[in-house]
């Protein structure tokens, strides 16, 4: 048996699952808000307990949304530290602590095409690389090399890269983020939080019915409904600006990568944007990358429909370390 968690700042899902082929067979999920919680090794005792006791593991990998350094990691949006060596000590069975668009990673290639929508086909290259970018409550990118005929994940800190504005109306909304936040960065934009910014954009600062009275952790789904159910011109406004400069931040990891062999989008945020993500302007700040437009434009890109992919991935991971 192996245990797979998804430690994030907003929720961590942990679950146990049997070792199969092509990927784990799960057998017992339990989703906790992290909030809730002083620490993951609190976590992990109520996951205990939920399970009815922890069995015997023969591996466990965690997918945390920050920085690992040798065996720790530290989450970026919550004063969390997730140890390794504690956690080893605590179960008895070797840990694994992976970046969570790591994590991701592990997942893409035993994606089944139900789990997938596919924007771009485009033309793969089997020997190419590939990179990941998922939008939730931050902003993860990844490169993913080709190495030995498998996808091998380079995590990385890129949400907290400058952003990149495009247009007049770009600049405008980075010299608001700058005032906000002392400089903009892309995690700014395309996050949860990021779509709060957006939302403070295009209504100049002023009130909204669909957010007015609701609290700041449920104001990104606020304006996603408003702008989805065309409650709210300008909410649809602040999404049109999330789902481009998705686009062209898809766009940039492609060029970065040289990702031939596909970009995948994840993350929690794109499969609740389904037919904003579909309805061109994504793709059309993707390949837009002046005389480098005619590669983008033939790099596929698919739209991750599963929004468990760290658990997923990490579950992956634990069961090569365990041997499968």
């Amino acid at each position: 048996m192996i245990l797979a968690g998804d430690v994030g700042g907003t929720k961590t899902l942990l679950g146990l699952f049997e070792q199969a082929q092509p990927r784990p067979s799960q057998r017992h999920l339990f989703r906790y808000s992290t909030t809730d919680f002083s620490s993951f090794a609190d976590q992990l005792d109520a996951f205990a307990r939920d399970v009815g006791g922890m069995p015997r593991l023969d591996a466990i990998a965690l997918g945390v949304a920050g920085p690992i350094v040798g065996r720790v990691a530290r989450l970026t949006n919550r004063d969390w530290v997730v140890d390794a060596d504690k956690i080893a000590n605590q179960t008895g069975a070797p840990v694994t602590l992976l970046n969570d668009l790591e994590a991701m990673a592990y997942s893409v290639e035993v994606l089944t095409h139900d789990e997938q929508i596919v924007l771009q086909a485009g033309n793969p290259l089997p020997a190419g690389n590939a990179a990941l970018v998922a939008a939730g409550t931050g902003l993860g990118e990844a490169a993913l090399h080709r190495i030995g005929g498998r996808l091998v994940a380079a995590p990385s800190e890129a949400g907290h890269a400058d952003f990149a504005a495009r247009s007049e109306q770009e600049w405008a909304l980075a010299q608001m983020l700058t005032r906000l936040h002392g400089r903009a960065s892309v995690e700014h934009v395309l996050s949860g939080p990021g779509l709060v910014n957006l939302h403070r954009f295009t209504h100049d600062g002023g009130g909204c019915p669909a957010v007015d009275g609701v609290a700041p952790a449920d104001q990104p789904a606020a304006i996603t409904a408003a702008g989805i159910e065309r409650r709210c011109d300008r909410c649809g406004e602040a999404l049109g600006l999330f789902v481009s400069i998705y686009g062209a931040e898809a766009g940039n990891l492609a060029l970065r990568y040289m990702a031939t062999g596909g970009v995948y989008v994840a993350g929690g945020i794109a499969p609740k944007l389904r037919e904003r993500m579909t309805d061109g302007r994504f793709l059309r700040a993707f390949r837009s990358k002046g005389r480098l437009s005619d590669l983008t434009g033939g790099v596929p890109v698919q739209l991750v429909l599963n929004e468990r992919t760290a658990l997923l991935g990490a579950a992956m991971l634990a069961s090569r370390r365990a041997g499968s």
